[in-house]
């Protein structure tokens, strides 16, 4: 995924922002990422959403999952996101279009329109 270079964030960056659901209570195909992430339902090559690598802490050391989602859920948890970060964000509040966040997690909604 590109860099944007009038606002200076990759689409990866907006990825990161995302609040992915705890992965206990998942299924394996769910945290291998063959299932979306939110709703469980098998994904293939062109309805797949690679959400970037997630690291884990556990008790004897860190370990890397691969979540993957469909597009309208991550559509719908770009727009959470969103939400959530211009009703704390002052340059939001100021003018959106300065906000590089603000700006990244549209483009993702946009992506992700179905």
């Amino acid at each position: 995924m590109g860099t944007d270079e009038t606002a200076g964030t990759t689409t990866i960056d907006a990825l990161t922002l995302l609040e992915l659901p705890a992965l206990d209570g998942l299924t394996t195909e769910q945290v291998r990422g063959a299932a979306c992430i939110w709703r469980g339902e098998l994904l293939t090559a062109d309805t797949a959403v690679d959400l970037g690598e997630r690291r884990h802490k556990r008790l004897d050391g860190r370990y890397s999952t691969f979540p993957r989602a469909c597009h309208r859920c991550t559509h719908e948890a770009a727009y959470k996101a969103l939400i959530g970060h211009t009703a704390s964000c002052e340059q939001c509040i100021d003018d959106s279009s300065q906000c590089d966040t603000g700006r990244a997690l549209l483009r993702l909604m946009r992506e992700n329109r179905r």
